[in-house]
């Protein structure tokens, strides 16, 4: 009998790390997925060191075409059926979209949307053989347009509405569908994306390791979004009342001042 795996992408680091604890710590076996081979094998060893079984580790960016197909096949040479996905991988730009690096700004959409959409199909059959889920790892950002993060922005909105809809799908067939929506996280995304924290990051602020502990726990609990903190939720709640023009404007104008993604 094949064992049963957990998949998480964008493992290396951040919040994609701190799940893959996690679900070690709860008897997952994950399989870690990121570009940098030696983070990846370093977690795996922190992982197995502290009792976990051990991970199989697959360098492989997924900005490229064939990543999923490379994964895929990977995991089919270790005789192991995928029973959840954890889609954490992605990265923002920050700037004006027409004077951004158009191949780059393409690249978010191949990792943000391209690769959680394929990964999240691509097990279906296995994950609801064995009654499993699908993390994929949204934003706040995918509740509002994000000028001067404008193809990120775009993304998350994606990813809110098509785990969403698969929540909807999913669910009669025992299978658990949700999507984490952070707001700003100290990791190295924000690096990445030349984005500066400012007052909002204080304020919204929370850890890697809380974030995903909450996302862990919501998708245990079968919920479909999880937003981990107060404020986090009460933003949605209040954006159902302001103008779109308003939302649009402020957005705007903290992006362009160079605070960070949320």
């Amino acid at each position: 009998m094949a064992d049963r795996v957990t998949l998480i992408t964008g493992a290396s680091a951040g919040i994609g790390a701190h799940l893959a604890r996690i679900f070690a710590a709860n008897d997952h076996r994950v399989v870690l997925v990121a570009r940098r081979a030696e983070r990846l094998s370093a977690l795996a060893d922190e992982i197995v060191n502290a009792g976990g079984a051990p991970p199989i580790v697959i360098a492989c960016d997924l900005e490229r075409p064939d990543s999923c197909d490379i994964i895929a096949a990977d995991l089919a040479t270790q005789n192991v059926e995928v029973d959840y996905v954890v889609n954490n991988a992605g990265f923002g730009l920050v700037g004006p979209a027409h004077e951004l690096d158009r191949e780059q700004q393409l690249a978010i959409t191949d990792v943000n949307v391209r690769a959680l959409t394929d990964l999240s199909l691509r097990f279906c059959d296995s994950i609801i053989r064995h009654g499993g889920g699908i993390l994929n790892v949204a934003s706040i950002a995918g509740y509002l347009p994000g000028p001067y993060m404008a193809v990120y922005y775009a993304s998350k909105a994606y990813v809110l509405s098509f785990t969403e809809a698969l929540h909807q799908e999913l669910s009669h067939k025992g299978v658990k569908v949700t999507v984490l929506c952070p707001g700003p996280v100290p990791t190295e995304f924000q690096e990445r994306a030349g984005v500066v924290p400012g007052l909002d990051s204080r304020l919204l602020n929370r850890s890697a390791e809380a974030v995903a502990l909450a996302g862990y726990r919501g998708l245990m609990a079968g919920r479909r979004v999880v937003l981990p903190s107060i404020p986090m939720r009460v933003i949605p709640f209040l954006l159902r009342f302001a103008p779109r023009w308003i939302v649009l404007g402020a957005a705007g104008t903290i992006q362009n001042k160079g605070a960070p993604s949320v």
